[in-house]
């Protein structure tokens, strides 16, 4: 099956080329979608040498707008049966693909999140950001039924056709709850699979922060039981 990676960026000008390098390396069929959410750093003009590039789609929006919004974008864009998000920063690895594609390949799966509390090597994460996750978690678990371990991962993978069955609305991050809520209530199978993970701070321009928290709490309640 051909792979979408979509990839919302907004001022990651030290890392894009990086990330589209081993995005790249990854041995599968795959178009990659970059979305710049009006990137102020200098991240458009190293976009421009991708434009004309075999399997790549870049999207620039005049407005930033947030990631759940450039998502939204790019999977408009997405001609691949399976979707995969993933965040410019170099967080995520792409050489967890194939074992985030395994059940949904296997016909066990239609989602798949990739959890980094599964037991994957990470970097130490901050106490407060570790609660934070797993109270927001808690909650979404608690009002949709479902099990996970890290619903706000960055790591979504999912066949085209689940955006099919419902409406994306969220412009920042309540894409995560959102779409959490969303494939929980239209019954698709989801799975967890192990991730690593290389959490960066906010000097090095980490940009969610409590604020984002607080913001995931009303989106939890608003997706559940108001859509």
């Amino acid at each position: 099956m051909k792979l979408s990676v979509v990839i919302p960026v907004h001022n990651e000008k030290k890392t894009l080329d990086e990330l589209i390098s081993r995005v790249e390396a990854v041995n599968l069929e795959k178009e990659i979608i970059i979305v710049d959410d009006a990137s102020t750093d200098g991240t458009r003009q190293l976009l421009k040498k991708y434009e004309e590039r075999e399997k790549f789609k870049v999207i620039y929006q005049q407005k930033n707008a947030g990631k759940g919004s450039a998502l939204r974008v790019g999977f408009d864009k997405a001609e691949g049966e399976i979707i995969v998000v993933q965040d410019a920063d170099l967080e995520y690895d792409p050489t967890d693909y194939p074992e985030l594609l395994k059940p949904i390949l296997d016909g066990r799966a239609d989602v798949v999140y990739g959890s980094r509390f599964l037991g994957g090597p990470h970097r130490v994460f901050f106490f407060w950001h570790y609660v934070g996750n797993k109270i927001l978690t808690t909650l979404c678990n608690m009002c949709t039924n479902l099990c996970l371990t890290d619903m706000e991962t960055g790591y979504k993978v999912f066949r085209r056709t689940v955006l099919d069955a419902f409406t994306l609305k969220s412009n920042r991050f309540g894409f995560e709850p959102e779409f959490t809520c969303k494939v929980a209530l239209n019954k698709f199978r989801i799975y967890e699979v192990p991730i690593s993970y290389s959490g960066r701070d906010y000097e090095d321009g980490k940009k969610i922060g409590w604020k984002d928290g607080v913001a995931a709490l009303w989106f939890i309640f608003r997706f559940r039981f108001f859509s």
